[in-house]
């Protein structure tokens, strides 16, 4: 299993949320290259990046930060935020990026899925998170009526390969990751899925690689690393 160190951006710093309010933020790095560089330094193997001023927005605004992160890293990075068309899309894959993550508009505009994946393939990751149950959409500001379940399984249908799921209520909490929830998700794809949301230490990445289904290949962890909880090496060997 892989674990993804997170870089939130915004305003062009390295941010965290907590359950995706954008007023309850916390300033770790006021360069996420730094973050980027600390991680890697530690091991990480796969970088998460997201441009939260770009999924308000719905276009790119943090380039700038992700063109100086992947030129900073011998690492892969995943990009997200704001990739609501193909133009976005191959602006984030031209400045470094190895995976973009799509997220709202592969619930809300298919034909745009379709073409992403028929370019880029394994490249695109689609991000279904959850709030109560229920889909979320534009950086987590609206809610929809679709079952976060039945939108995995709807979307598995179209030939994605990779899903980020996040638990928007445990995210940035550290109080455990949502494993319930998971389990169902994973259950209803063949797809991969990365796990995303609430883990504190590393009792709660040993259960994702523990109780989780096969298909979950992987954590997304933020705050648990920038507040020292452990380290990305300690957390790499904790999922194996």
């Amino acid at each position: 299993m892989i674990l993804y160190p997170a870089i939130d951006i915004r305003g062009g710093q390295a941010v965290r949320l907590l359950q995706g309010d954008y007023s309850r933020e916390t300033t770790y790095d006021a360069d996420p290259v730094d973050a980027a560089k600390r991680w890697a330094g530690e091991g990480a193997e796969f970088l998460h990046v997201v441009d939260l001023d770009g999924a308000k927005a719905g276009a790119p605004r943090n380039l700038d930060a992700v063109r100086g992160i992947a030129a900073a890293v011998d690492c892969p990075i995943q990009v997200g935020g704001g990739l609501r068309d193909a133009e976005s899309v191959a602006s984030v894959l031209d400045a470094g990026a190895e995976r973009v993550v799509i997220g709202t508009a592969a619930l809300r505009d298919p034909e745009f899925l379709a073409e992403a994946l028929e370019k880029h393939g394994e490249r695109v990751v689609v991000s279904v998170d959850a709030r109560d149950g229920k889909v979320a959409l534009s950086g987590w500001t609206e809610a929809a009526d679709e079952g976060v379940v039945e939108a995995v399984a709807e979307l598995s249908c179209s030939g994605v390969a990779r899903f980020l799921c996040t638990a928007i209520e445990v995210d940035g909490t550290m109080e455990g990751p949502a494993l319930a929830e998971l389990s169902r998700i994973a259950a209803t794809t063949e797809a991969k899925v990365i796990a995303s949301g609430g883990v504190g230490d590393m009792s709660h990445l040993e259960a994702i690689a523990g109780d989780a289904v096969p298909n979950v290949e992987g954590a997304i962890v933020g705050r648990a690393l920038y507040e020292g909880r452990f380290t990305v090496a300690a957390g790499i060997a904790a999922l194996r």
